[in-house]
């Protein structure tokens, strides 16, 4: 479970697949969370693959993950979009989870979306809200579930990178200017992501200890992604959608369900397609990425 030339031939395996299948280059990746797979239908030009087709790629398993990698066209630029991610509690191990991250560096890919449906720990954050992030706490991380473990491949990234700055800040800045551009500037605001391991949701007591610690929404994704991004030097944006209120009070009879879950996706779909479009069109691109691993 620990990276290896096994791993590395096998992303470059990959990555040169997809490049003679398509004609696109892409310069961004877009990551899709639950419910929020409508992004890749804004691309134009499209080629798509399913992940069954493409060497070495994993099998998503969720409701509301499609399982489609899409190429294509979006205001401009070059990009890439899954149509779901791999998650730890399907059991794939980190290595498999963040697989398609070094792949699209390989590609030729800077800048790396990341969305996903959250639960709210913030009483400031309500059902439909938009979350820009900040920053994370990597709970797997911390006690040692980290894709970065075993041997480091020094072509990506050094051996101990820093975390303090994951999420781009011109980016953060710039969905903001765009929000109230949109109009939609007061369902959206910064703040800090958890991951934990899933597929359960949160106990009462846990959503209590996330929140004394500065959380603001939970997931069961992301975090590994960004790090491994971070590693090989992409610029990453994040967000997510939230989709419920963590309960955490022993009072409430309220409990949280993934259907609840891929609805309030559907419902704000838009939205979040227009704030990612219009962020991508107005980014800065840097043509002569010198990180680029290939």
């Amino acid at each position: 479970f620990h990276y290896n030339s096994e791993i590395c031939h096998l992303q470059k395996f990959t990555a040169d697949w997809l490049m003679s299948q398509t004609k696109h280059r892409p310069q961004v990746a877009i990551i899709c969370g639950s419910g929020l797979g409508m992004l890749a239908d804004t691309l134009k030009c499209q080629d798509s693959f399913a992940y069954s087709d493409i060497p070495g790629f994993p099998q998503s398993t969720v409701q509301g993950h499609a399982g489609r990698l899409v190429f294509g066209e979006l205001k401009g630029k070059s990009c890439v979009c899954m149509q779901g991610r791999f998650h730890m509690y399907e059991g794939h191990s980190l290595l498999k989870t963040t697989f398609p991250v070094r792949v699209f560096k390989l590609l030729g890919v800077e800048t790396l979306f990341v969305t996903n449906a959250a639960g709210s720990l913030a009483d400031c954050l309500q059902p439909g809200d938009i979350m820009i992030i900040k920053d994370h706490v990597n709970f797997p991380g911390l006690v040692g579930l980290n894709p970065l473990c075993g041997p480091n491949d020094d072509k990506f990234g050094p051996r101990f990178p820093a975390m303090s700055g994951c999420y781009d800040k011109n980016l953060r800045c710039l969905a903001m200017e765009i929000a109230k551009q949109l109009g939609v500037a007061g369902l959206m605001q910064e703040g800090v992501y958890a991951m934990v391991g899933g597929p359960n949701f949160e106990t009462i007591a846990e959503a209590r200890l996330l929140h004394r610690l500065g959380v603001d929404a939970v997931g069961m994704s992301t975090a590994p992604e960004v790090v491994v991004a971070t590693h090989c030097g992409l610029r990453v944006f994040g967000l997510s959608l939230i989709t419920n209120k963590v309960v955490k009070s022993y009072e409430d009879s309220d409990s949280v369900n993934h259907e609840g879950v891929l609805e309030v996706g559907r419902l704000r779909s838009h939205t979040v397609q227009q704030l990612v479009t219009e962020l991508i069109g107005r980014m800065e691109i840097n043509n002569n990425n010198t990180n680029n691993a290939a």
